[in-house]
């Protein structure tokens, strides 16, 4: 069974493909899952894959979940795309351990084998359960591989948890000057100093994890000799859960808006998008433990991490019970690192885990 495995991850790894472009992998793993004999639905939310089957003997609706997409990089001057968070990897033993359950495993309720495109942009997810496609599904289970610093060879957590993360796009709107009279303009750059500051000192529970960061910075035009009236902001929000979330970019909002006013200027908010902390059914967790227990000998405890995953819309928009387990897989030296690698015995763990899974539920 190892082979399918490896030459679908092999073909997988060979055709990384942007988010909302994954033609040719959904294409692949669409086709897989019609020699299967499930009911495949291509297209869902774009480039996603949705494949059922119904036992006929009431019970569940569960699914196993995938991201398919890839990752840019500028690499000597050119672009080019990568696996380099393990999508290929999550979508071949997502793959294999729908057949290997489709020879024999399912037995009563209704098995989901879901893969959706644009993880990276945090907007597939939603895709997904705006197509409606997905709207029976009751409990889902997901799976992502970890650094060797977080989780070593050999070991998993029964729960990733993950931050909230949000965006904020901003542009600072003053007056322009010449720069020798400089009363009769408003400085959009320093404004934006004036609102980066503010920012910069937000303080919330210390006992909490948080953090907000500017991540750019850009002023229009090339004259040095110019008051500037047009200033872009960006930042990087994350807090530990959605309710330490909304306040964080409440008080973020007022610091920005706040701090271009008292010089004058006007903030106009661009763009405030995000994805939801990891909200886990209990239930979900302790079969996760389980599986991850039966496969591996011992599941490790919930593990934080500041990233984000938009895996938890499925839970907080679609009221679907979840949880996503981190396997360990001596990754190096990190995810979203164009040189990424690691051992590819892992996906034989993970693959059995989430066969566990399914089988504890239908089987």
């Amino acid at each position: 069974m190892s082979y399918y495995l490896f030459k679908s991850f092999e073909i997988l790894h060979k055709i990384p493909e942007r988010g909302f472009c994954e033609e040719q992998t959904s294409k692949f793993i669409g086709d897989e899952l019609t020699k299967l004999g499930m009911e495949v639905r291509r297209g869902v939310g774009g480039t996603g894959v949705v494949a059922v089957h119904d036992s006929g003997v009431p019970g569940p609706v569960v699914a196993l979940r995938a991201d398919m997409d890839a990752l840019e990089f500028e690499i000597e001057g050119k672009k080019v795309l990568k696996h380099a968070c393990g999508h290929d990897a999550h979508s071949a033993m997502v793959l294999s351990a729908t057949k290997e359950l489709m020879e024999g495993g399912i037995r009563r309720g209704k098995f989901y084998s879901v893969f959706q495109p644009a993880e990276e942009l945090g907007k597939g997810a939603l895709a997904m359960i705006d197509s409606g496609e997905i709207n029976e599904v009751e409990e889902m289970f997901g799976i992502h591989l970890r650094p060797y610093n977080e989780k070593p060879l050999g070991k998993a957590t029964c729960a990733l948890v993950h931050n909230s993360s949000y965006k904020i796009s901003v542009r600072i709107r003053g007056k322009l000057a010449h720069g020798a009279r400089p009363h009769l303009g408003i400085n959009a750059a320093e404004a934006a100093v004036m609102a980066v500051n503010g920012v910069n000192s937000i303080r919330l529970d210390p006992g909490k994890s948080y953090s907000v960061k500017v991540t750019r910075i850009r002023t229009g035009g090339n004259s040095l000799n110019t008051i500037p009236d047009d200033v872009e902001l960006a930042f990087d929000l994350r807090a530990e859960n959605n309710d330490l979330m909304e306040k964080l970019l409440e008080k973020a909002k007022g610091a920005i808006k706040g701090g271009a006013e008292a010089l004058g200027a006007v903030a106009e908010f661009t763009d405030i998008s995000g994805i939801p902390a990891a909200e886990y059914s209990e239930e979900m967790v302790q079969l996760a433990r389980e599986a991850v227990t039966d496969v591996l000998g011992e599941c490790d405890d919930p593990l934080m991490t500041a990233g984000g995953e938009d895996f938890h819309f499925f839970s907080k928009k679609a009221n679907i019970k979840t949880a996503y387990i981190g396997l360990g897989a001596d990754l190096r030296p990190g995810l979203h690192d164009p040189h990424m690698t690691f051992d590819k015995n892992s996906l034989v763990a993970g693959k059995e885990i989430l066969k566990k899974l399914i089988i504890k539920r239908l089987g």
